[in-house]
């Protein structure tokens, strides 16, 4: 199975390499831009070195972030690397409750704080810490720089827990390091190359753009609070070259872009990522902005980060092919980066062929699937079950199905909500749409489309079930059609199925 270069990286290294690499090439770059901060490579160094010091004088065990970002985020990053610590950004969007909850379950943990969420954690840790303080601090702190075994957890992230407890993944320095190493090239960019970090900073995507761009030579532009007016304005002003964004971001930036014919003459590369973008939206971003190559990068926190991409040269080739299958792989992921395997397993362990619809599981230096207090759950040959329902093509190009939690059972028939929505988004009158399970008695689940419409284009259920019906037999189309003004999502775009499955039972209405 071809896949995306291999540059020749060593992975069993600490990730604070990263950033020795760095300073060794060119200590005078900028490195991060935030707000009004600005600091080079070799200042970030220094900091890193300092912040360490303080993490093991206050004897924590554990770093722990609550907050939006910024330059504190890799500086945390490495800090806690070279302390020989393990750092983990929460959610800062949880309730109270639900963040003091995952504080205790990490060991001794120092809480570094934004000033706005400062009374949420206050005494839910031994040791607290503004932002701000840990900057000052780190900044005139002995330097500490520990020596760490590859297979120590350099980060440990929290899943959504949308439907459960949550789950804490243990992310090795092994782990990461061979993610970047393989799949970005050391130094390679542009002396004026600039990235734009707008993603949560607890999201696996958060963690390795500090690192993964800190190692090809970008800058490091924050803006941690997205806004899609304030977003184009920062691409303009610090000539930003790369950006990764989540579906909900690029519906807006796109909004702004077509409304005030915005031209963003810097910006060369787009990546989407951690929720499936509708094919109409991703279609009109390539028209209004050819010159720019999009990449859709497709992981999982278990993977740390991008385990599939399809490039910008895919995208082209896809959305100007007049062939069916080639046309069909703008809605991929498109192929295994390097050092990854796929497979694709049915029920019962066998692997399918290609064009056979199973679970993905994969397998490479980068996966993890450990969790605290569960384990591993890698089988015995190394492979990690994603849960996700996927296809691979006859030339590699993997396909992303849906989770394997959100299977409508109806009737006995196992459907995926991803079949009817990639037909229901191409409808004019739906602007965004979500289908779901309910429990019926007669059926066991019925098929309910949750629509959210487009403005000024007027549509019923009907229509819309006779739209599903002539493009998909007749047992997928939508039993029930629920209009809302806007879906529940995540700050990375992933619809909480389960809270709509809540708020419709125990009855539907048309």
């Amino acid at each position: 199975m071809e896949r995306w270069p291999d540059h020749g990286g060593v992975c069993a290294v600490s990730i604070a390499l990263i950033l020795d690499m760095a300073v060794a090439n060119d200590p005078d770059r900028v490195a991060v831009v935030s707000d009004d901060a600005r600091l080079t490579v070799g200042g970030l160094a220094v900091v890193a070195s300092g912040g360490a010091g303080v993490i093991r004088h206050s004897g924590a065990r554990h770093v722990a972030y609550v907050g939006t970002g910024g330059l504190v985020l890799p500086a945390l990053l490495f800090a806690c690397a070279r302390a020989g610590v393990a750092m983990t950004p929460l959610n800062y969007r949880l309730s109270d409750g639900a963040l003091r909850e995952l504080i205790e379950r990490l060991p001794e943990p120092l809480v570094v704080v934004d000033d706005a969420y400062r009374d949420v954690v206050e005494g839910a840790a031994r040791h607290t810490l503004g932002s701000r303080e840990f900057l000052g601090a780190a900044a005139n702190a002995d330097p500490v720089d520990m020596i760490v075994d590859p297979d120590d957890v350099a980060v440990v992230l929290f899943t959504s827990g949308t439907t459960s407890r949550p789950k804490a993944v243990e992310l090795t320095h092994q782990n990461l390091t061979c993610y970047i190493t393989r799949t970005v090239e050391f130094g390679a960019v542009a002396a004026d190359d600039a990235a734009l970090v707008c993603v949560p900073p607890y999201h696996i995507a958060g963690v390795s753009a500090g690192l993964s761009n800190l190692y090809a030579g970008r800058k490091l532009v924050y803006l941690t609070t997205f806004d899609p007016a304030d977003w184009v304005q920062l691409v303009v002003s610090e000539g930003v070259t790369s950006v990764t964004v989540v579906p909900t971001m690029l519906a807006r930036i796109i909004e702004v872009v077509e409304r005030g014919r915005v031209q963003l003459p810097t910006l060369r590369t787009l990546a989407y990522g951690g929720a499936k973008v509708p094919l109409p939206l991703l279609r009109q971003a390539l028209e209004l902005l050819p010159d720019v190559g999009f990449v859709n990068a497709y992981g999982l926190t278990e993977t740390s980060s991008t385990i599939a991409v399809l490039t910008p040269e895919d995208h082209r080739a896809a959305h100007g092919a007049t062939d069916p299958a080639r046309a069909r792989r703008l809605g991929s992921v498109g192929r295994p980066v390097s050092g990854i395997d796929l497979q694709i397993r049915d029920p019962d362990g066998g692997v399918l062929s290609a064009g056979q619809t199973g679970e993905l599981w994969v397998r490479g230096d980068q996966v993890s699937g450990r969790y605290t207090e569960i384990g591993s759950v890698l089988d015995a040959d190394g492979w990690f079950p994603t849960r996700d329902f996927a296809t691979v093509d006859e030339d590699g190009y993997l396909f992303i199905g849906g989770r394997a939690d959100d299977t409508i059972i109806r009737g006995g028939e196992n459907i995926a909500p991803a079949e009817l929505e990639d037909v229901l988004v191409e409808h004019p009158a739906v602007r965004e749409c979500a289908v779901v399970g309910a429990d019926d008695a007669e059926w066991g689940q019925i098929i309910v489309a949750v629509v959210v419409p487009t403005d000024g284009i007027l549509t019923d259920a009907d229509e819309l079930r006779d739209f599903v019906r002539t493009r998909l037999r007749g047992s997928r189309k939508p039993d029930r059609v629920v209009f809302r003004n806007a879906l529940p999502c995540t700050l990375t775009g992933k619809v909480l199925r389960r809270q709509l499955v809540d708020e419709l039972q125990p009855a539907t209405q048309e």
